[in-house]
C-alpha cells in the first residue's frame, strides 16, 4: 500500500508542472486568439477625434493635438488615432514625433497605408529621401499607384529639393600668402 501512495506521489511530482505549463499556454493562447485590435472608436473617442479635426481645419494645431491625445487616452494604441495625432504633429513641425506616432501605429496595423504613407512623408521632410522611397515602393505594392495614399506621398517626394552632398576631398583649399 505505501508503495502504490509512492507512486501516485511520484507521478503528481512529475506531471504537475507540464500540465501548469500547457494550461497557461492554452490561456494565453486562447486570450490572444479572441483578443481585438481596438480598431473601432467608442462614442467618446470619435467625438474627440472630430473636434480634432474642426480644430485642424480653423488652425488650431495646438488644440487638435489636445484632443487627439486624449482620445489615444480613451483608445490607447488606436492605429486612426495615431495617425491622427502624428498628422497633427507633423502640421507644427515636429517630424520626429510624428515618426513616433506613425511607428506605433504600424506597430499595431503594418499594413496601414496612412501610416506608411504619413511615415514617409515625415522622412521627406526631414531630408531621408531614401528611407521614403522605400515607403513609396512598399504602398505601390498595398495598394497600386492609383491609392490616394501613394500619390500623396509621391507628391510631397517630388516636392522635395534634391540636395548636394559636398565631400571633404572635392573641396581644395587655396592658400594664399600675403606679407607681413
Amino acid at each position: 500500500m505505501t508503495r502504490y501512495a509512492l507512486q501516485a506521489k511520484d507521478y503528481l511530482m512529475r506531471f504537475t508542472p507540464a500540465a501548469l505549463a500547457l494550461s497557461l499556454l492554452a490561456g494565453v493562447t486562447s486570450s490572444i486568439a479572441w483578443s481585438s485590435t481596438g480598431d473601432e472608436l467608442g462614442p467618446r473617442a470619435a467625438e474627440l477625434v472630430a473636434d480634432g479635426h474642426a480644430r485642424l481645419v480653423k488652425g488650431d494645431v495646438n488644440g487638435a493635438i489636445d484632443a487627439f491625445e486624449a482620445a489615444l487616452v480613451m483608445q490607447p494604441g488606436n492605429p486612426a488615432v495615431l495617425v491622427n495625432l502624428a498628422e497633427a504633429t507633423r502640421k507644427q513641425g515636429m517630424q520626429g514625433k510624428a515618426l513616433h506616432y506613425y511607428r506605433s501605429a504600424l506597430v499595431t496595423d503594418p499594413r496601414n497605408v496612412q501610416a506608411i504613407s504619413g511615415e514617409g512623408a515625415a522622412l521627406a521632410e526631414k531630408g531621408a529621401l531614401e528611407k521614403a522611397r522605400r515607403n513609396l515602393a512598399q504602398l505601390e505594392t498595398l495598394c497600386g499607384t492609383d491609392c490616394d495614399a501613394t500619390r500623396k506621398l509621391a507628391t510631397v517626394l517630388d516636392a522635395q529639393p534634391t540636395r548636394l552632398v559636398v565631400h571633404a576631398d572635392s573641396i581644395k583649399p587655396n592658400p594664399v600668402v600675403s606679407e607681413n
